[in-house]
């Protein structure tokens, strides 16, 4: 079960809450603008927080963010490429479930970071491949079976995702805009039926809550840095930065 000495308002150092208030802001930046940022989360709360631990006090971060961006992105999703994901990312979460509950979260993490840094390399082949690769492998059922899978198991274990989410996202070639909401809807969506597994975990509890409800408003101020950093950044310019920060935070998760 989840300590409330860990997570108790009084017991973290000033360096620590500048840390989780920075993390707060990068989870709703993430939520509206760079949605690989949240990786760089994930690895510094870490540092904070035992690491398994760490893993439920973000989980009602992350949704407090996803709520916010459905809310404004609403309207700029692409629901077709989310329900080819559905089955398989059920399986992935299921996996990840049994797999949490056996092994420890600082044996997985070198296998999530290993898995994104290798869908970066997949999406570096693509850009080099260009239009053939493009035509082969969006449309490609192993694709689709094995992104929903990663996406299930990274986000299960270890609110890992956005990485995964970010190469299939990329592959099929959208937008900022509905890059950004179909992301939103997905991560919502997961994020949510995570919820019973993690209470069952006890790695969500009323202590760990209680925490995260001090928090609310520096993600709802991360969101709206992150709606007008989003209209700034040139499409060239985003892919860019969703593929750094996903690398710096897959080799951060291989050698923390």
């Amino acid at each position: 079960m989840l300590n409330l000495e860990v997570i108790g308002l009084f017991e973290l150092s000033l360096l620590q809450w500048v840390m989780v208030v920075f993390c707060a802001i990068f989870i709703g930046f993430a939520k509206t603008g760079v949605a690989s940022l949240g990786i760089l989360v994930v690895t510094v709360l870490m540092y904070v927080f035992p690491a398994k631990e760490s893993v439920g006090i973000l989980l009602p971060m992350l949704i407090v963010g996803d709520i916010f961006a459905v809310i404004y992105y609403r309207r700029d999703v692409v629901w077709k490429f989310l329900f080819s994901l559905v089955p398989w990312v059920l399986i992935g979460i299921l996996a990840g479930y049994f797999v949490l509950d056996q092994v420890n979260s600082e044996q997985l993490k070198p296998l999530i970071g290993g898995l994104v840094l290798a869908l970066i390399v997949l999406h570096v082949i693509r850009e080099k491949l260009g239009d053939k690769f493009n035509e082969m492998l969006p449309s490609s059922r192993w694709f689709t079976i094995l992104m929903g899978v990663l996406a299930g198991f990274t986000t299960m274990v270890g609110n890992a995702a956005g990485g995964v989410m970010a190469i299939y996202l990329l592959v099929k070639g959208l937008p900022k805009r509905e890059f950004v909401g179909t992301g939103a809807w997905f991560f919502l969506f997961v994020n949510v039926i995570k919820v019973p597994f993690y209470i069952h975990l006890g790695l969500i509890t009323f202590e760990s809550v209680t925490f995260n409800l001090w928090l609310v408003p520096t993600i709802i101020i991360g969101a709206f840095i992150g709606i007008k950093v989003l209209k700034l950044i040139p499409q060239n310019v985003f892919q860019a930065l969703v593929l750094i920060f996903a690398a710096i935070g897959a080799l951060r998760l291989l050698f923390v």
